[in-house]
This record gives C-alpha cells, structure tokens and sequence, in this order.
C-alpha cells in the first residue's frame, strides 16, 4: 500500500464566501512606510507579487482614508486620484499571480501629531485625552475631540475609502478596527468619555464602528468586507476593561450586516513583539461570528496547523514570518527553514532593503 503524504492543515483549500483560497495561510496588513508622500509605488508591485499565490489571501498595509487620517511617515492612502491609480498596477499584479487582494482602510484618530495633519491642526478621536507623551518615542499632542455632527462625515470618508478601493481593483476591504487606531479608541472604555450616543454603553462605544461598517457594506456589498479587532489588546494606551464583551458583542452585531470575515489579534499577543499565554481566548469569538475566522498573533508553522486542525480558527495571517518569506506557504509546504526577518528594516524607506530583497527557497539553493 502506497504511504500517504499527511494532510498539511494550513495547506488545505477554505471557501471565503465567492472566493476559492487554495490554502490558509494570509498575508496580513503590514505597514512598510514606503509609500512616499502617502502615495503607493512601483516597488510595492514587486513587494506583493512576491507573496501573492493562487488562491492566496493578501490583505495591504493600513491604508489612510483621508487627510487626517495619517499618523505615520510615507503610509499609503486611497482618498485621491492619484493614490487610485498608483494602486492600480499593484492590485493587477496580485491578481496576474492568482491571489485575492483586499485593502485595509484605516483612522490612526489620536495617534497622530499636529505635522501629519492638514494645517498642523490637532489630532481627531473620540476624546479630548492623548496619548502619554514619550510612547513609541513619539511627542503625541492633545487631539480634538469630534464635535456629534462631524462623525457623519469620518463614516463617510471610510465609505469613500471602500467606493475607491473597488475602483483600484481590489476585491474587498478590511475596515481597521484594532490596534488603538480611531474605531478601537471609540470601542474602548478607557478612552472614550464621551457622554452622548457615541459613549457610555458597550452599545454606545461600538456605534461609530457599526455605522462604518453599515456605510462600507452599503456602498460595495457585504461579501467584500472583513473587519479587523483587538479587543484584548491596549496598543496606544487603548485597552478595554471587559474585552470579552466587547469582542462578543462585536461578533454578533456584525453577523446582522453579513460580513465575509473578521480578523482578530490574538490575547497572547497584547504586547508589540511579545509571545504569552494569557487567560483569554477568542473561542467566543469565533463560536459567534457565521463567516470566516482569521486568527493573528505569533504564530509558528506547528501552530498554525493546530489551529485549523482543532477548527479554532479558519485562516491565519503570518506577519513576520511572511514579510521575511516571500514563498511562505511552499515553505510550510516543504517544511522549510526560514528565513530571519530584521527588525531594523521594516519601517525603513528604503525600496529594496528588508523590503522585496528577502530570498525565495530557490534562490537560497541556486
């Protein structure tokens, strides 16, 4: 009897609503701070076809909506024509190698200074508290606060954002709800103080998000929305005090808008860099939610397959290790080393350098 190759889980193929992933393993949003002037470049068509696949999943780097939307040196955007079209031959060749492209539209709100907003105003959130100066090593101002009637207006820039996105080409996007940006400052009770219909209550705080949500799904269809979370993480000094709820609540209030996905940070991973265990865990989560589950948070190869072997997850976006690993899923495939990614250069402006000049497998054996 002829032996069998093991079924490797990662590998295996998953139906994301109309869209056919041949295997498991997602490239997730990834900032590179080389979109220069906050307008995508050439180099970047060379950055995701390197990782794009058949029937791979790749989701772009968190994408500014608008003009104070940025928080960060040289981050793309998508609120102006010529952000449209420099995305446009980065989503072809994505899509020439097979792969599903999604763009993640994004609000840094309070994590911003007066130089990355327009006329050098403040910062907006939903409170009038900064972030401590000094974190990250960052001089972070004191931002606005949004007045009622100016929220309308944020809401309809991410639709906007989304109207754009599909025009660029892409099959969906991601709205960033996560990692102490604009909609996680509004879902977190440590951060919003506000005391009309867009704080106080669970209810209240997860309004700005839901109504985005709404507004994207209305404007491009609700099987090419995925929605990013961490909420049990304090990225930025955001961070919940029951962010079971929160999580929960999150999951069943985006099963009534029919999402095709949520993506979720893992509890292990509260801390940038760090690897724990901690009590929580995203099973109620991913028991609640109907559509697809994406799990991120420091996973390894072994990990990843356990995972979806114990159905606890339905994708994972390897971020590290597929920024340093062009051809990760043949990698994981054949079990492959690795290569090491450096820290040093992932933020750096520099268009080749720890950027497209990682080797592919064949390369290294060559």
């Amino acid at each position: 009897m002829a032996a069998t190759t093991p079924t490797i889980p990662l590998l295996t193929p998953h139906k994301m609503g109309k869209f056919n992933l041949s295997h498991r393993i997602v490239l997730p949003p990834l900032s590179r701070n080389r979109s220069y002037g906050n307008v995508p470049q050439p180099h970047a068509i060379i950055y995701y076809s390197q990782r794009a696949t058949h029937g791979g999943f790749l989701i772009a780097e968190a994408t500014g909506v608008s003009d104070t939307a940025q928080g960060y040196p040289d981050t793309p955007g998508i609120w102006t024509r010529e952000q449209v079209e420099a995305w446009k031959p980065i989503v072809d060749a994505v899509h020439e190698q097979g792969g599903v492209f999604f763009c993640q539209i994004w609000h840094v709100g309070r994590v911003s200074t007066y130089g990355f907003q327009p006329n050098g105003q403040a910062p907006i959130s939903c409170t009038n508290k900064g972030v401590t100066p000094g974190i990250d090593g960052r001089d972070w101002p004191p931002p606005r606060r949004l007045r009622m009637n100016e929220i309308p207006d944020i809401v309809n820039d991410f639709r906007l954002a989304a109207r754009n996105a599909i025009e660029a080409g892409f099959d969906g996007v991601e709205i960033h709800g996560a990692n102490g940006y604009l909609i996680d400052q509004f879902m977190k009770d440590t951060v919003n103080d506000r005391t009309d219909k867009y704080g106080g209550t669970l209810e209240n705080r997860c309004r700005f998000a839901l109504e985005i949500v709404e507004a994207v799904v209305n404007e491009i269809g609700a099987d090419k929305v995925g929605m990013r979370l961490s909420p049990f993480a304090d990225y930025m000094e955001t961070k919940d005090t029951n962010p079971n709820s929160l999580g929960l609540y999150m999951a069943e209030s985006l099963n009534k808008h029919n999402i095709l996905y949520l993506h979720v940070i893992e509890p292990r991973m509260v801390k940038i860099g760090d690897k724990y265990e901690t009590s929580h865990s995203l099973l109620l989560m991913r028991n609640a939610f109907k559509g697809t589950f994406i799990a991120a948070g420091g996973y390894n190869r072994s990990e990843g397959n356990k995972a979806i072997a114990d159905d606890y997850v339905d994708l994972v976006a390897f971020g590290r290790l597929f920024l340093a690993n062009p051809d990760l899923p043949k990698r994981f495939e054949l079990d492959a080393p690795l290569n090491r990614y450096n820290r040093n250069t992932f933020y750096i402006p520099d268009p080749v350098v720890g950027y497209t000049d990682y080797p592919f497998l064949d390369d290294v054996h060559e």
